[in-house]
Parts: C-alpha cells; sequence; structure tokens
C-alpha cells in the first residue's frame, strides 16, 4: 500500500534521511524505532508532505505522492496524530472531532462520532469542554479520535504516550489495539520499544538516517543483541 524508495532528506545543510527504503502493505501495524535524532519524525513528516525529500519517492497504492502537498495525502486516506497532538484549543471537543470528519473513499462512514466516544468513553464525558480544559491524557485520545474520523487505511502515530501517566499510557496502547484489529494499517513511532513489539506485525529500526534492521516484531524481540546496540537498552 505505501512503499518507500532510497528516500534522500535535508534540514540545511544536515542529511537527515540517508536513503531509506521500506514498504507497508494493507493492514500491516510497523514499528519504527530508533534513539533519539535518529531521523524518525523526519522520515514521518516527508511521508506526509510537511518534508519535501531531496531524491527519492513515495508510492501510495502506485501513485507517486512524493511531491503532493500534506492535505493531499491526508484524502488519500493517511491521518496522522503528530508528536505534541496539535489539538484546537480553542474548539469543543466535539468541534475538534466534526471539523475533521469525512466518509471513507468508498463512501461509507463506520467512524462516526457516536463510535469515537464509544472508543474513547472519557472524551464523551467531556465532549463541550474545550481543548484546552483536556488533560494531557485526554488530548491524546482526542487526537487519535480525530484521526479516526477521516476514515484512515493508514494511521501514523508519532509519540502517542510521551509523557503520561502510566494507566493512560495503557489505555492507549488497548486502543491502538483495537483500531489495528479492524485492518486499518498503523506506522508507529514510540520509545516504549516493548510495547511496539507486542503491538506491531514488522519493525524497521533507524540509525544515523538509515534503516539498520528490520525484521517481523515477534523475532525482533528475541534479538536483544541487536537491539541493545542500536537502541541502547
Amino acid at each position: 500500500m505505501l512503499s518507500v524508495d532510497d528516500l534522500h532528506t535535508y534540514y540545511g545543510d544536515s542529511h537527515v534521511l540517508r536513503g531509506i527504503t521500506l514498504a507497508l502493505p494493507a493492514g500491516v501495524s510497523l514499528g519504527l524505532l530508533g534513539r533519539n535524532g535518529m531521523g524518525k519524525t523526519t522520515l514521518i513528516r516527508t511521508l506526509m508532505g510537511h518534508v519535501r525529500p531531496a531524491s527519492g519517492r513515495v508510492q501510495w497504492e502506485g501513485l507517486d505522492i512524493t511531491a503532493l502537498p500534506p492535505e493531499r495525502v491526508a484524502r488519500l486516506g493517511i491521518a496522522y496524530v503528530p508528536e505534541g497532538r496539535m489539538i484546537f484549543p480553542n474548539l469543543s471537543v466535539r468541534e475538534n472531532l466534526m471539523m475533521a470528519a469525512r466518509p471513507a473513499a468508498d463512501g461509507t462512514t463506520h467512524w462516526t462520532l457516536d463510535r469515537v466516544l464509544d472508543t474513547f468513553p472519557r472524551l464523551a464525558e467531556r465532549l463541550r469542554h474545550g481543548g484546552q480544559q483536556l488533560s494531557g491524557g485526554e488530548q491524546q485520545m482526542l487526537a487519535i479520535g480525530r484521526a479516526l474520523m477521516t476514515h484512515p487505511r493508514l494511521l501514523i502515530l508519532d509519540e502517542a504516550t510521551e509523557g503520561l501517566a502510566p494507566l493512560v499510557v495503557a489505555e492507549i496502547w488497548r486502543v491502538i489495539a483495537a483500531i489495528r484489529h479492524t485492518g486499518i494499517a498503523t506506522l508507529i513511532v514510540d520509545r516504549n520499544y516493548r510495547a511496539v513489539l507486542a503491538h506491531t506485525d514488522r519493525v524497521a529500526v533507524m540509525e544515523k538516517g538509515k534503516i539498520v534492521l528490520s525484521d517481523d516484531s515477534a523475532d525482533l524481540a528475541q534479538k536483544t543483541g541487536s537491539l541493545t546496540r542500536f537502541l541502547g537498552v
């Protein structure tokens, strides 16, 4: 469904992505691991069109989307929950959700407001609260719920559990697992490598802008030496 071929991205003179190649089939969950500063967020931002690569190609179902702006990438069925959540603080929970609502490509609307609220009961209790009135965990739930309202075929989550209390982190992972079982493909970046391995089908490990290790999650969980080498764990 999503393929990346020899992607190179720069920030000024800094060569951040150095020949990234990967593939994500429909319905598959892919974890992206690596220490801070290895290029994970830059890769996501390049996929979403926020950063223009210097060379290489990004394809979505055979369509070259390398040069598409973010809004056109989103309309293809790719939803992005960025680090920092980026909800609208001056809008209510309901407004944050409804402003993103649109049917799936085939016209169906299975991710309704009611379904999102069933998935996140805390949001149902705070439907009229402003975004700025929510806790960090509630804001993260809102950001994921808003992405689901777009009926994505691929959901990208960048550090969805960062800075959250343990009980909230457990709830976020529960929801990620539930989303995965609906058939939505996911691309997950998170510092908790054990949780990533437990909630994905495959994992790619990045170091200095390159993918240095790629394997099935269950197999990689047994390769503690490789994880220690590249993640410092």
